[in-house]
């Protein structure tokens, strides 16, 4: 794994090239000379933070559609109502 260090000049002057990078190991973008941050593959990310799943795929039930469902069915009378 590779680290690479660019100011933040370099970084607006040629991003695709900190992108390529990153791909390789953390860029490290620095302000004035000092580390002010860091920019990863989202692999690497989720690597370090560890995958979670976001909304629509916890909603999305993989294999929901293999399991039968076949609820029972209600019948409901009407009845007047006792108003006295």
């Amino acid at each position: 794994m590779s680290i690479v260090t660019v100011s933040s000049r370099e970084l607006n002057q040629d991003l695709s090239r900190a992108k390529r990078a990153a791909l390789a190991g953390p860029v490290f973008i620095t302000d004035r000379g000092r580390p002010a941050h860091v920019l990863l593959s989202i692999e690497a990310y989720e690597k370090l933070v560890g995958k979670t799943r976001n909304l629509v795929e916890a909603l999305a039930m993989p294999g929901l559609s293999e399991i039968e469902f076949d609820p029972l069915k209600s019948e409901i009378a009407s009845r007047s109502a006792d108003l006295g």
